[in-house]
């Protein structure tokens, strides 16, 4: 359940639902850890707080001019993302540091009180400052700061040193603003959040999901909202790499598709990839350099198509498009009857069978399939001149087909292979969708969790308790001083261990250390993990091998003559993971005719007509139970679809393993 007007209500009744199932069950909760897409919807939406932004002098339209490069080199009416912050709640400061750091021109009070006066009475609520080359020295930041919080503390404060203490000024005053635009929305949630929790009875300790797959306080939450902003789907990336583990999968592609968005990470050996920077809000959804650059630590995901309530329409030039609009919980699709007028996704799944009408939600909300058809009609197959039956499989497989497109160059940036992949399905959408994905990528197997519709949340018990920091400290490797750097490291560890503190009880933090190098003059850092021993024990050429070797596994070749430099340092500190143990099924029916509800009609992919599929009662399904499509099996929080050309088997812990078979024939699915 979904309450756009307070998300945080929606948490409070599905407890208070468990409670009636499960008395007293509050009492003996000890972690509730939270993920949510608040961040990234008050982003796109632009429904954060108004902010001002303090800068160095001559630096008010950084976030205008930005890297000065277009997304699109041909099209000469590009659209850019309008800045978080307007131009006119942008100010400067007559202050001036080096490139190593050193003050040109230091702060004067007076006119940072003047700057202050001016954002104060333009009603601001959230404040950012960020001075040029402040990631080598703060000082100037840190006096700001003091000024502000002892004249204005009423404003939620942002400043680059705490925010993002990196390189590249448009990336790092751009996280910096997101950081301060989010701010007061993040802070009243969680304190709702935290507030409704207890009062329902909970008093435990609440964590929230991190971009980058680890968990943390809801102090740091509030404070660093910008690394919250893939909170959500990152869970389901935390999840499929746990069961990437469990059952030794090498490759895996986790596909979660819910309501609005479809994402996707390729996970290899085990591990999902982490990327330092990454856009929000793109004005064109699949074009990168559209959107706005936060530069935090997230999962490396991609959203690869749209959602369960994407809007179907006809583009200018009379073809099916499918989103990016989304008719969201409220009114949602047509079938819900709320209001909503739009074919949807979710309205041509119900009309091609594969969503029971009476079943949706365990049979707590009820679909109107009529409702659904005659949306259907009117947008979509009158215009096209065709019937509704191919309007709505015209919706399903185009959506499937954006989504293979995205998903192919994804898996093939990776060096992955879709051919030997097994993709794990999320999401409300997502194994509905799976099938028809997975044939079209040749993907020959898909893994579908026991609750897949909320599956991604087991995801949050594997997750660690950490966090990251990073500090930039240009300087070339031959005139680097070892012990100076190892200071460096050591301050990071220092500060991640105030972050964690309160969490940690005792506990060992676990370090994990990173470089970010560089050939002199280049662009663009490569990411060296090296062991967390002291750094002056490592020799200037055990560094430089290192590097050497990770540049020509990348690009095939180095460059041994070429000066190499340090760019940025990184620390994540996390805590052990909790020892986390699926239960396996406790099904004493061995009788697989007791899982069938019944066969309804559904449509076909192969043979583009509808044709009986056996319907299945997943809470009801055994271990080593043998499923042959065409086949549908139904839980409370999603459908899973499974076509004539592939069959299922179900495992001890209650995971359904379906096996493509390209030959078209039933064959045993093997684990």
């Amino acid at each position: 359940m979904t309450t756009p007007f307070d998300p945080s209500h929606a948490v409070e009744q599905g407890i208070k639902e468990l409670a009636q199932i499960k008395p007293e069950f509050m009492n003996k909760v000890k972690d509730v850890i939270h993920g949510t897409t608040l961040v990234i919807n008050a982003i796109i939406e632009r429904k954060g707080a108004k902010t001002g932004l303090i800068t160095t002098k001559g630096f008010k339209d950084v976030l205008e001019l930005g890297r000065e490069i277009r997304y699109d080199a041909y099209d000469i009416f590009s659209q850019y993302p309008e800045p978080i912050v307007p131009r006119y709640l942008r100010m400067e400061i007559d202050e001036r540091l080096t490139a190593d750091g050193q003050v040109l021109k230091d702060i004067n009070e007076k006119e940072v009180l003047d700057v202050l006066k001016k954002l104060k009475s333009a009603n601001i609520e959230s404040l950012a400052v960020c001075f040029i080359n402040s990631y080598e020295n703060p000082i100037n930041e840190k006096k700001i700061k003091q000024i502000i919080e002892k004249q204005a503390p009423e404003l939620f404060l942002s400043t680059s040193f705490e925010v993002l203490p990196q390189i590249r000024e448009y990336e790092r005053t751009c996280t910096t603003a997101v950081n301060a635009y989010v701010k007061p929305i993040t802070y009243k949630y969680l304190e709702k959040l935290t507030t409704r929790l207890k009062t329902i009875g909970f008093k435990g300790k609440l964590f929230i999901m991190l971009s980058s797959g680890g968990i943390t306080s809801v102090d740091t939450a509030r404070e660093f909202p910008v690394r919250i902003i893939e909170s959500g789907p990152t869970a389901a990336v935390i999840a499929s790499q746990h069961y990437g583990k469990m059952f030794n999968i090498k490759d895996m592609f986790c596909f979660d598709m819910g309501g609005t968005t479809a994402k996707s990470c390729l996970i290899q050996k085990g591990h999902a990839g982490l990327v330092s920077t990454f856009e929000v809000g793109r004005v064109q959804r699949f074009k990168k350099g559209s959107g706005l650059p936060i530069q935090v630590p997230v999962v490396d995901l991609m959203e690869i198509g749209a959602g369960g309530g994407s809007i179907a329409k006809i583009s200018k030039l009379g073809l099916l498009q499918v989103g990016p609009e989304s008719a969201g919980a409220d009114p949602g699709p047509a079938c819900y009857k709320q209001g909503g007028k739009n074919p949807t996704v979710t309205d041509a799944d119900l009309i091609l069978g594969y969503l029971d009408p009476d079943f949706f939600l365990g049979g707590t909300m009820a679909l109107d399939i009529e409702l659904s058809k005659k949306a259907i009609k009117e947008k979509i197959a009158i215009p096209l001149d065709t019937t509704i039956v191919k309007a709505a499989f015209g919706i399903h497989d185009l959506i499937n087909e954006t989504m293979a497109a995205a998903a192919k160059t994804h898996i093939a940036e990776k060096g992955g292979n879709p051919n030997i992949i097994t993709m794990s399905a999320f999401g409300g959408a997502g194994p509905v969708h799976a099938y028809g994905l997975a044939k079209k990528i040749g993907a020959p197997f898909i893994l579908v969790p026991p609750l897949a519709g909320v599956g991604s949340a087991l995801g949050f018990f594997t997750a660690p308790v950490a966090f990251d920091l990073s500090r930039s400290h240009i300087v070339a490797l031959e005139d680097s001083d070892f012990k100076e750097l190892e200071q460096l490291f050591y301050e990071l560890e220092q500060e991640s261990t105030n972050i964690l503190k309160d969490s940690a009880k005792g506990k060992n933090i676990i370090y994990k250390r990173t470089l970010l190098m560089r050939f002199v003059g280049q662009g663009a850092e490569t990411d060296l993990i090296i062991k967390n021993q002291p750094f002056d024990t490592f020799s200037k050429q055990d560094i430089r091998n290192l590097f050497d070797k990770e540049y020509k596994r990348l690009y095939g070749r180095t460059y041994h003559e070429t000066p190499v430099e340090f760019v940025t340092f990184k620390i994540r500190a996390s805590l052990p993971k909790k020892p986390f143990k699926i239960p396996e099924l406790l099904n004493k029916n061995k009788n697989i005719q007791k899982c069938i509800k019944g066969e309804r009609l559904a449509f076909s992919i192969i043979k583009k007509d509808y044709i009986p599929f056996t319907v299945y009662d997943r809470s009801k399904l055994f271990a080593n139970a043998k499923i042959l499509g065409p086949a549908i099996i139904e839980e409370r929080e999603s459908t899973i679809i499974i076509g004539e050309d592939a069959n299922a088997k179900i495992d001890e812990f209650g995971f359904i393993w379906i096996k493509l078979n390209k030959l078209g024939k039933g064959v045993e699915n093997e684990k």
